[in-house]
């Protein structure tokens, strides 16, 4: 079913940080470039997210995002993202009736708010969606359609929620390479400083391969054992940690390093960084988990690898890697307008089927 005129299109983002993301913030990368692209298309598109968030879209808030509350107050009380979430809810449930779809990008309350329009909903988990919570969510909620970001994610959602695959895609306008950008021997880790990344991975490679490293991301708050015992003890020399980077520095880092490292050891539903890489023209050496074998072509656009020593083998065949053609598979596969067509026709199956 194809309507004969544009959908009215609700997008919910994530309470935990504003739109535009600043430096972290895949979600809300993922949910500003679908939505500017829907747009675009010619769709009629508001944004349901943060009072704090800056959008050339129509936007609908209750509440300053959590980022905003813990920067004010130096801490987040236990119960803030509630609060935040059902504040937002409220908004949205005076305005259910006008929209043909709601497409929800934050995982739980949503779905007992719609009640009988979960059928004109879809909904998308950023996250792993194999672990006990979502798969009680599911079996809460079966007549809600979901849309797995990658067949890897797919497999772990139940054939009654799960509606297609849709892969991200990304602003090819906002993720260029710098120009002019001067290649070095530069190996890059982008991630937050956690055992679900493995930055350790990157720094063994980097030592082994004798190449310099960067190690661009925060320290993750929920395991700051990680970062003290396993990176910082490494840094010096050629090892270097340089922090939380917004857009413009990280594709200034990608643009000059010899590869990205993504040395994963979980499995990652999809990986936008490998497409920001991708986008740059940087090569990317991925391990085999997660979604990481759908995204990264192997040989093309990077290598996919199960180890140490397959990664240090990697690193020594990326001269066989054309920067300009993992350029152009990015726009041929990775684009918010491919994303955006993608997800309008799930939902006018949605709409055909309900």
């Amino acid at each position: 079913m194809t309507l004969n005129r544009p959908l009215r299109i609700a997008q919910i983002s994530p309470l935990i940080l504003p739109l535009p993301a600043r430096e972290a913030g895949g979600t809300e990368r993922i949910v500003v470039d679908l939505s500017y692209a829907l747009n675009a298309l010619g769709h009629q598109v508001t944004v349901f997210a943060s009072a704090d968030s800056d959008l050339d879209l129509p936007c609908v808030s209750a509440l300053e995002s959590l980022a905003f509350f813990e920067a004010r107050d130096g801490h987040v009380p236990p119960g803030l993202p509630g609060v935040l979430e059902a504040a937002l809810m409220e908004r949205l449930r005076a305005r259910l009736a006008d929209f043909d779809i709601v497409h929800c990008h934050g995982e739980f309350f949503h779905a007992a708010l719609l009640g009988e329009r979960r059928r004109h909903s879809l909904t998308t988990i950023h996250w792993r969606t194999d672990e006990l919570d979502r798969q009680l969510f599911f079996s809460a909620f079966p007549d809600l359609p979901v849309a797995a970001i990658s067949a890897s994610q797919a497999a772990t959602i139940p054939a009654a929620n799960c509606r297609g695959v849709v892969a991200h895609g990304l602003d090819p306008a906002r993720v260029v390479p710098t120009q002019p950008s001067t290649v070095d021997d530069t190996l890059l880790f982008i991630g937050r400083m956690t055992d679900q990344k493995r930055p350790d991975r990157a720094i063994e490679i980097a030592r082994r391969c004798e190449h310099p490293l960067k190690l661009a991301g925060s320290r993750d708050p929920g395991n700051p054992y990680y970062f003290e015992h396993h990176v910082k003890p490494a840094l010096g020399g050629t090892i270097e940690h340089v922090g939380a980077v917004d857009d413009a520095r990280k594709r200034e880092l990608l643009s000059a390093a010899r590869a990205l490292v993504f040395p994963i050891d979980w499995p990652e539903p999809f990986g936008l960084v490998m497409i920001e890489a991708m986008a740059c023209g940087t090569p990317v050496i991925a391990w085999n988990n997660g979604a990481a074998p759908e995204v990264v072509e192997h040989g093309v656009t990077g290598f996919i690898v199960d180890n140490i020593d397959d990664a240090v083998a990697a690193v020594a065949r990326l001269p066989e890697l054309d920067r300009a053609t993992i350029r152009a598979r990015f726009l041929e596969r990775f684009t918010a307008e491919r994303m955006a067509r993608d997800y309008v026709a799930l939902y006018e199956r949605l709409l055909a089927d309900a």
